[in-house]
């Protein structure tokens, strides 16, 4: 529950006050003095003030209003204050506003507009104080990676900055690290950033998709094969095991790989031992491993396709990657990195972001390539991306309804009263489609 301090020598103004905002389910504490509302102030956790501009009786400068709010300033510089005014004081409210007060109501206040302004700037202030804290963190973050590899990693969701941060943490050490996600997501981008921030930089670093070794082949591929140990096999062969002892090895789609395969790596992720197809010399590796797959593995060793026993060597750590239709504040960033100085019409801006992307990023960047080899010059469309099914906000709404024009945008401003949330919604478009809007019209927000 919003916590509201009202401050007023007039115990009358206090208790009407009060009795109004506890009717709309706010926590209210009164302060006769600015002495005792700075005290509440400084020991609270106050959402907004509500004060009065003048506290010693026979004083209308509105001098003792100022000193409070400033004072309350210094405690807190994001705390809404809304001052009671009388009309004598209204030039110094009027200064008060513009110096950073939020709001200001004329005696005797009008109960509704005091109820919108209350709400309204609680809300803002939430806003503001989360922002803060995500710049706080932010720069924490940009600090922590300044020095960094993202290995040309683009993105700015939340979501995928976690999972970098995770990533750049996790590769100073060496253990196993399981990387899941849908195919097309970035699977094997966060396994080279691991590499490329690892003390094993500049070790090998061996790829292999577990999924596609023929079965009969598995053994010779992971751990190699002298001459004539299998059919064609004309000379000795090093494995992936072998090649990338002192390094990294990477094992993609590691669901993939069948029963007998995953009994043969779990030996050698257990005791880094292995013998070449054809000998019976064992050789020792020192390999960290890091594997990927867009399997349920914890279903698949209940029905029996997976060894837990393998499960839990490599997934020491997992990074789960999101898929790109929950971090829609990467998808604009990453047309802009594969369709470099190309301008998107509006109505394709927002079927890109509303688009599902079921094949993640690699379906973005082949729809990317599409649109640059159909229409290579101009505004980019909808059409120019060929999208299977686009779930637009044009097409969602109305038969005929247009794009919102600067008179539709400053209205809608208007009648939520600035609250983004709610003309986006009118619109039926992402916050971040009516930013570029409003940005587009130079409207205020």
């Amino acid at each position: 529950m919003n916590k509201i301090l009202v401050v007023d020598d007039n115990q009358a103004v206090l208790d009407a006050l009060s009795l109004l905002l506890e009717l709309h389910d706010y926590q209210v504490e009164t302060a006769l003095t600015p002495f005792e509302a700075l005290q509440i102030v400084r020991y609270q956790r106050i959402a907004l003030v509500i004060q009065d501009m003048n506290f010693t009786a026979d004083t209308t400068s509105g001098e003792e209003g100022k000193a409070l709010f400033q004072e309350l300033r210094a405690i807190n510089p994001h705390l809404p204050v809304i001052l009671i005014t009388a009309w004598t004081e209204l030039e110094m409210a009027i200064e008060l506003v513009k110096a950073g007060a939020a709001d200001y109501l004329a005696k005797p206040w009008d109960d509704q507009k005091l109820l919108t302004s209350v709400a309204n700037l609680i809300a803002l202030g939430r806003a503001k104080e989360k922002n803060e804290q995500h710049e706080r963190i932010a720069q924490q973050r940009e600090a922590l990676n300044a020095d960094a590899d993202l290995r040309g990693l683009i993105f700015r969701s939340g979501a995928m900055q976690r999972v970098v941060d995770m990533a750049v943490q996790v590769a100073r050490s060496d253990v196993a690290v399981l990387i899941t996600g849908d195919n097309g997501s970035g699977k094997e981008k966060v396994a080279e950033i691991i590499q490329a921030n690892s003390a094993l930089k500049t070790a090998p670093f061996i790829k292999i998709n577990a999924g596609a070794l023929p079965q009969e082949l598995i053994e010779a591929e992971l751990f190699g094969a002298e001459a004539g140990a299998y059919t064609g096999a004309n000379k000795q062969r090093i494995g992936r095991f072998e090649a990338a002892d002192g390094g990294t090895l990477f094992l993609d789609e590691i669901g993939n790989l069948p029963l007998s395969g995953q009994m043969k790596l779990l030996r050698v992720l257990q005791t880094g031992e292995f013998e070449r197809l054809g000998s019976v010399e064992t050789r020792r590796v020192n390999v960290r491993v890091i594997s990927a797959t867009n399997a349920d593995l914890l279903a698949d060793i209940q029905s029996g396709r997976f060894r837990q026993d393998l499960y839990y060597r490599l997934n020491v750590i997992e990074l789960n990657l999101p898929p790109l239709k929950s971090r829609s504040d990467d998808i604009l960033p990453l047309i802009a990195h594969f369709l470099p100085d190309r301008e998107l019409s509006l109505s394709a801006e927002s079927a890109l972001l509303s688009y599902d992307w079921p094949g993640n990023v690699r379906e973005l960047e082949n729809a990317c390539k599409r649109a640059a080899v159909l229409n290579p010059q101009g505004v980019l469309e909808v059409s120019d991306f060929g999208l299977q099914q686009v779930s637009s906000p044009a097409q969602t709404s109305e038969p005929g309804k247009q794009e919102p024009g600067k008179a539709e945008l400053e209205a809608a401003m208007r009648q939520f009263q600035g609250v983004i949330a709610k003309v986006a919604r009118h619109f039926g478009m992402s916050r971040q489609a009516l930013y570029r809007r409003l940005q587009k019209h130079g409207i205020d927000y």
